[in-house]
Formats: C-alpha cells, sequence, structure tokens
C-alpha cells in the first residue's frame, strides 16, 4: 500500500467524510507529518505550514504540481475540515493571526499526531478510538446535522417519510401536503422521488400493475399520484432549477408508459411565480402548472378543458 493510501486509510479511521478521503485530503496530511513516500509513520512531525508549503512539499515528495489556482480548494475542501475534525491547528503561533493573513499557518494536533505515530501499530486502533472519544466524528456530526434539516412529508395515510434537505424537496412535500389534497383527492401516492436517494416512497406493486416500469425510476417524474376511482396517473415534475414538463419530457414519459392503462394528468410544480416564469416557455401543451405559494390555484396549458387526462385509455387498475 502507497503512502498515499494509508494517509487515507487513517482519515477514513479518524472519521473524515468520504469528500476528505481522497489524493488531495492525504497528500495534506502528508505534508503537516512531514513525510515522504519511504518515512515511517513513527517519524511523523508537526511543521508549522502555510498552503503554499504544503503545497510545495506535495510536489517535491511527491510529484504531484497542483495548479496556483487550487490553493483555496486546499483550504476550503481540505484544511477547513481537519480544523473541524480537530486534526489541525490555525495560526498556533499567534491566534489573533486574521485566517485571510499570507501568513496563515496550520499544524497538527497532538492528539491527531499520536494517532499517525501508531499507524502500523498495534496501539493505532486504541490511538483512533481514544480520537474520536475526545473529538468525536466529523462524519458523524456532519451526518446528525444533515438529518435535522431533513424535510418532514406527511402522506396521506398519516405516516410520515422524511427527504433530504433543500428546495427542491421542500416543494415534493408541498406537492403531496397542499396539491393532493386540492386537485388530487383520494390520490394514492406510488412514487417520491429524492434528491439524495433513488426514491423514498415507491409502490412497486401498483406501478407495476400500472404499466410504470419502475426499473426506469431515473427517467421517471418527480411523484406519482394515483385516483383509482377516475384510473388517472398524476404525472408531477417539482421544478427549483431545471425539468418541467417540455414537450420532449413530455414524450419521453409518454413513450415510458405505452403499456399503461391508466390515463394521464401531467403537472409542473413550482415554489413561486417567479420560477414559473423562467419556464413558461418550455412547458407542453395539455399540460398543467401548480405554484406552491399560491396552491388553491391551477394554470391549464389546454385547450378544450381544465385539470384531466386528454387521451383517455383502457381501463381502472383495480378494477
Amino acid at each position: 500500500m502507497s503512502k498515499i493510501d494509508e494517509a487515507i486509510e487513517i482519515l477514513a479511521s479518524l472519521g473524515l467524510p468520504r469528500a476528505q478521503q481522497n489524493e488531495r485530503s492525504a497528500l495534506t496530511l502528508l505534508a503537516l507529518a512531514n513525510l515522504k513516500p519511504d518515512d515511517p509513520w513513527s517519524g511523523a512531525g508537526r511543521p508549522l505550514l502555510r498552503i503554499w508549503d504544503i503545497m510545495g512539499f506535495m510536489r517535491d515528495a511527491y510529484g504531484k504540481d497542483y495548479a496556483a489556482n487550487t490553493r483555496e480548494t486546499i483550504r476550503r475542501q481540505t484544511i477547513h475540515q481537519f480544523e473541524q475534525a480537530r486534526i489541525v491547528d490555525r495560526n498556533p503561533d499567534d491566534p489573533s493571526r486574521p485566517t485571510n493573513s499570507g501568513k496563515t499557518v496550520y499544524w497538527l494536533t497532538e492528539d491527531a499526531l499520536e494517532v499517525l505515530r501508531s499507524f502500523v501499530t498495534g496501539a493505532f486502533d486504541d490511538q483512533v478510538r481514544e480520537f474520536i472519544e475526545n473529538h468525536g466524528s466529523l462524519k458523524a456530526a456532519y451526518d446528525r446535522a444533515r438529518e435535522s434539516r431533513r424535510v418532514p412529508l406527511r402522506l396521506p395515510d398519516g405516516s410520515t417519510v422524511y427527504l433530504s434537505p433543500g428546495e427542491h424537496n421542500a416543494l415534493q412535500a408541498a406537492v403531496i401536503e397542499e396539491f393532493g389534497p386540492r386537485f388530487a383527492p383520494g390520490a394514492l401516492v406510488l412514487y417520491i422521488g429524492d434528491t439524495a436517494k433513488k426514491h423514498v416512497v415507491c409502490d412497486a406493486d401498483c406501478l407495476a400493475r400500472l404499466g410504470v416500469p419502475i426499473t426506469e425510476h431515473d427517467k421517471l417524474p418527480d411523484i406519482i399520484l394515483y385516483r383509482e376511482d377516475e384510473n388517472w396517473l398524476y404525472l408531477i415534475e417539482a421544478v427549483t432549477s431545471h425539468g418541467p414538463v417540455s414537450p420532449k419530457r413530455h414524450h419521453e414519459i409518454e413513450a415510458l408508459l405505452k403499456d399503461s392503462p391508466a390515463e394521464r394528468v401531467y403537472v409542473t410544480a413550482f415554489l413561486a411565480k417567479g420560477d414559473f416564469r423562467k419556464f413558461a416557455g418550455d412547458i407542453a401543451w395539455e399540460t398543467e402548472v401548480w405554484i406552491a405559494s399560491n396552491p388553491d390555484h391551477m394554470i391549464h396549458f389546454n385547450g378544450p378543458k381544465f385539470l384531466g387526462p386528454y387521451k383517455p385509455k383502457g381501463s381502472k387498475c383495480f378494477s
């Protein structure tokens, strides 16, 4: 195993998030420990280094010549997390020095140094355990913060699921909780995608009976509702940055559902009117628009009718 791979293993053991388990972070750790490829871990040191010094070490010791503009990436995507994880201290020689000073320096904390020096020895696991007991795992802290920001979504049956944080999932929650009762009363929630997962709700059995190929979930709309009394599928795109029901998207979903006996209602959902205005020119005819900030109203991109399917097909799924 190379020195870089070993450094990545150490970072993983210390609970660094996956985004910091990479070559850039490994080389940063090795620079801060002043360890060249053939140096033993027991010889780890803790020199005071600027970001420029760290980059120079990467180039001279490991042949990794990062571009000058990489300096900010190292500071924001490696050093910052090292500080949070208590692997490094900033400006121990002058804590009053501004962060943006060209003289800003970093060095390994004593606890981190002990972990590095114990690598490939029988004491390593104990040192890691003690480090995490004292300082915690940054990955676990990030996970807790992420969990606290999740979007609760109450389904029509009274159960609650949680979506990852973000505007897109907040809009999806509004679709289920506000659009559904108003414009799809009694509808079953068959599918809800999630920005961080493939899906959080997926009624595979009903989708299969309706001829919806769940094996191609990447092609599915964000939300699928089903009104059994009308045999209507509501195919809803929740749009915050891209992806309305455009003519192209409408054609793609129609092709995907070519074997479905259910009638289709296409809906593009937005958080606010400003978002709708950005995409109004892309929305397909014979579809609907719903805006969460005005939940009692719909905008109908149609000719002869209001909310409803345009091409009746077949019989009901549950007949």
